[in-house]
C-alpha cells in the first residue's frame, strides 16, 4: 500500500486465505475536497484522478481483477460475484471465488465485512441507518447460505456515536421491528437522537445469530485527517472496504 496511506487493516481472526482491508482518505493523486484518495466516480471528482486511484488500490492489493464496484442505493440487494459485471444496483455482494473481491465504497456509512469460519465465502455490506433498518446484513447472510454461528464480522470506519444525531424518524425505523433496537439511540437536541451505527448492527447481527463481530470504534467524522466524512464535508471523496480469498 502507498507509504503515506495509513489504510485500515481489519483485526480479526480471519482464516489465512480471507484477505481485507479498508482505504482512508491519503494515498492518492485526488485534489481539493477529494483529495486525495478518492475511489468514488459519483461524486464530481475528475474522472482521471478516480481511474489512477482505483489503479492503485488493484496494484497495491496485488488483485488479479478489478474490484466490482457497486451502485450503492441504500437497499437490500445483494450481488453474487461471478466473474461478471454487476448491472442492477446492490449494496452488498458475496462470493466464494477466489481473487475476486468484494467492494463497498463509504464517507459515513458503516462497511460491514463477513466471511465464514473454514474461509469458503466472503462479503462486504453498505450499511447506512436506511440499510440497517431495512435487513440489509440479514439479506447478506441469507445469501452467503452459511449457519450464522459459523460467520465472522468485521465493522469498518463509520460515523460514531457522539456526532450522529437523526431525526425520530429513524428511531422508529428500527423500534417499529425490535424494542432492543433502543439501545442504540441516546436522547439528543429536541426531537433529536445520538444514533450509535456500531450498536445497531451488533445487535441485529446477535439476533441474527452471529457470535463473532469485531470492529467498530473509528468515528469517521471526528477523525478528519484520517477519512472523509459527508455528514462532516457535504462534497467528498468515498473510501473502500474489501474482502476477498487469496
Amino acid at each position: 500500500m502507498p507509504a503515506d496511506s495509513d489504510w485500515v487493516i481489519p483485526s480479526w481472526p480471519a482464516p489465512g486465505r480471507v484477505r481485507a482491508m479498508s482505504t482512508t482518505r491519503q494515498g492518492g493523486v485526488s485534489a481539493g475536497a477529494y483529495a486525495s484518495f478518492n475511489l468514488g466516480d459519483h461524486v464530481g471528482d475528475a474522472q482521471e484522478a478516480v481511474v489512477e486511484n482505483r489503479r492503485r488500490l488493484k496494484a497495491a492489493l496485488g488483485l488479479a481483477h478489478e474490484p466490482h464496484w457497486l451502485k450503492q442505493v441504500h437497499g437490500t440487494r445483494v450481488a453474487t460475484l461471478e466473474g461478471k459485471p454487476i448491472a442492477e444496483p446492490a449494496d452488498a455482494a458475496v462470493t466464494c471465488l477466489r481473487q475476486m473481491a468484494c467492494v463497498i465504497m463509504t464517507a459515513d456509512c458503516l462497511p460491514v465485512l463477513f466471511c465464514d469460519q473454514a474461509g469458503t465465502t466472503v462479503a462486504a455490506v453498505h450499511a447506512g441507518w436506511r440499510g440497517l433498518a431495512a435487513g440489509v446484513l440479514e439479506e447478506t447472510l441469507k445469501v452467503m447460505r452459511v449457519d450464522t454461528g459459523r460467520v465472522l464480522a468485521w465493522l469498518g470506519p463509520a460515523i460514531g456515536p457522539g456526532v450522529y444525531e437523526v431525526g425520530e424518524e429513524v428511531r422508529q425505523a428500527f423500534m417499529a421491528k425490535e424494542a432492543a433496537m433502543a439501545a442504540a439511540f441516546l436522547p439528543g437536541k429536541p426531537g433529536k437522537w445520538m444514533c450509535d451505527l456500531y450498536e445497531l448492527a451488533r445487535l441485529k447481527l446477535m439476533i441474527a445469530g452471529v457470535r463473532h463481530i469485531h470492529g467498530g470504534g473509528f468515528c469517521t467524522y471526528k477523525e478528519q485527517e484520517r477519512f472523509f466524512s459527508f455528514r462532516r464535508e457535504g462534497e467528498c471523496g468515498r473510501m473502500a472496504t474489501l474482502i476477498w480469498l487469496d
